[in-house]
C-alpha cells in the first residue's frame, strides 16, 4: 500500500474497482483545518474523468500498467485488431476502450495499457502527434485572414478538423491526438 504522498502525474491506482491513472494533482494544505490531495484521474476502463479529493496520507492501492506498443491492423464488427509487433501475437480491443479511433490508419504503431498483474488490455491510445494526409480540404476565401481563420478538412483516415486557410488537398500536416487539432504542414 502506498499513501498520498506517492502521488505523481502518470501514476495508475484503483479505486471503486477501476483502474484511474492520474492526470493532474495539487497539494493543498488550508490554514485551517487538515491537508488533502486534490487530483484529476482517469479511469482506464470507460475514459471518463472526474475530480477526486484523497485526505492527506490516505492508503492507495497502485496498480502496476505496463505500456506495449503494437501495430493497428483493421476494425470490425467484433471490435478493433492490433498485433504486437515482436511475438506477432493479435489482441482485438471494444471500441469503447480506443481513443481516437477516426485517426487510425492502417500499420500505424499504437500504445496499448496492460493491467501487468491479469494481462487484461485497459487502454488504447495514439501517440501525441500523428502525421496524415489532407484528402479534402474546403477552398479558403480570400480576405478572411485578418483573424486566425480555419476551414473544414478531411484526412486520409476520413476524420474531419479544421486547418488554416493555407492548407490544400494533398498536404501532408501533423495533428496533436490528445486535443485533436492542427499543429503544422509537415515537408
Amino acid at each position: 500500500m502506498s499513501t498520498t504522498a506517492d502521488i505523481r502525474k502518470g501514476l495508475c491506482i484503483e479505486l471503486n474497482n477501476d483502474v484511474w491513472q492520474i492526470v493532474d494533482f495539487q497539494h493543498v494544505k488550508p490554514g485551517k483545518g487538515n491537508a488533502f490531495v486534490r487530483t484529476k484521474i482517469k479511469s482506464l476502463t470507460t475514459a471518463r474523468t472526474l475530480e477526486n479529493t484523497f485526505p492527506s496520507g490516505a492508503d492507495l492501492k497502485i496498480v502496476r500498467v505496463e505500456r506495449r506498443t503494437f501495430q493497428y491492423l483493421y476494425n470490425d464488427e467484433t471490435g478493433y485488431t492490433f498485433m504486437n509487433n515482436e511475438t506477432f501475437d493479435q489482441v482485438t480491443l471494444d471500441a469503447d476502450m480506443v481513443e481516437g479511433k477516426e485517426f487510425y490508419k492502417e500499420g500505424q504503431e499504437i500504445d496499448i495499457l496492460f493491467h501487468a498483474d491479469t494481462e487484461k488490455p485497459l487502454f488504447c491510445e495514439l501517440p501525441a502527434h500523428i502525421i496524415l494526409a489532407v484528402t479534402y480540404a474546403e477552398p479558403g476565401v480570400k480576405g478572411n485572414t485578418a483573424t486566425n481563420a480555419y476551414k473544414n478538412a478531411t484526412v486520409e483516415t476520413g476524420a474531419n478538423i479544421q486547418v488554416p486557410l493555407f492548407v490544400e488537398e494533398g498536404d501532408v500536416i501533423k495533428i496533436d491526438t490528445r486535443s485533436f487539432e492542427y499543429v503544422e504542414r509537415v515537408k
